[in-house]
């Protein structure tokens, strides 16, 4: 075992486990650390896991912590076995989730072979970044949506076609899309956030499947040991990155994480 590689892994998981849910791209930083950091002993395919199966680690983070808002069943005699609040919430996620799914499994290949690049990932950052700044600068409305259960089919569908924009543009930030989508529609900050931890259990999990059924489950001892450290790592910081998140958008806007885009963006295209 090579461990240099096994502090990558360490790296690459507190990567994920921060930008995963912040709006600053996970993808994004993952191209950019391996621009300068690559993993050497790793074949193309195996990275190329890691990386989606590294989030199933975070996915755990979010079904640990709302747990109680996401499982549809209770087995308390004194209430109903199906949680019809919770099943609708889920029938509005599965909603949302199927244009870039659609998306996703038809053009992945051809997206990553245009887009999966630094100066691609640098663009849609600084891209990004500003329309978070010119959203909170002048989208001054009061939110109409409160709460995650005031979230309508129609409103579902909308937040659906702005993921797909970080299904088409490594860089984008799927938690940045999707809360860019639900502010500008007149979901409220906190609500935005929350609703994006949801929507990330279904797109990641079928991610992550479909990459280990491409892949196959014929792993050695160190590749097994590398996915561990990466998802633990991932799971852990997870945990506090989605408490910082959901703590901050209460007392603050997403004006800083645009600012910290555009930087990042900027300073990737002199790197590179």
């Amino acid at each position: 075992m090579n461990f240099i590689d096994l502090l990558k892994t360490f790296i690459l998981g507190v990567i994920e486990g921060i930008t995963e849910w912040l709006p600053v791209s996970s993808t994004g930083h993952m191209i950019i650390f391996e621009e300068f950091f690559p993993v050497k002993n790793f074949s193309e395919s195996f990275y190329d896991l890691f990386l989606v199966v590294v989030q199933l680690g975070a996915i755990l983070a979010v079904v640990m912590i709302y747990w109680k808002k996401l499982f549809p069943f209770s087995f308390n005699k004194k209430e109903p076995f199906i949680k019809k609040d919770i099943f609708t919430l889920w029938i509005k996620i599965i909603i949302s989730c199927i244009p870039a799914a659609v998306i996703g499994i038809l053009f992945e290949d051809t997206f990553d072979r245009l887009f999966y690049n630094a100066t691609s990932v640098a663009i849609a950052l600084i891209t990004f970044g500003i329309l978070f700044i010119f959203t909170e600068m002048f989208n001054k409305k009061s939110p109409k949506i409160n709460s995650v259960a005031e979230i309508t089919v129609k409103t579902a569908v909308l937040i659906g076609v702005f993921q797909v924009i970080a299904a088409v543009f490594p860089g984008v930030s799927r938690s940045g899309a999707t809360i860019l989508g639900a502010l500008l529609i007149g979901v409220s900050r906190t609500v935005a956030a929350e609703y994006t931890f949801y929507l990330a259990v279904p797109v990641m999990a079928g991610a992550s499947l479909l990459k280990l059924m491409k892949f196959g489950f014929d792993f050695t001892l160190y590749e097994i040991i590398y996915l561990l450290v990466g998802m633990v790592t991932a799971f852990v910081v997870s945990i506090l990155a989605i408490k910082f998140l959901i703590g901050y958008v209460k007392k603050h806007d997403f004006k800083a994480f645009g600012i910290y885009r555009i930087i990042l963006g900027i300073l990737v295209l002199i790197l590179i």
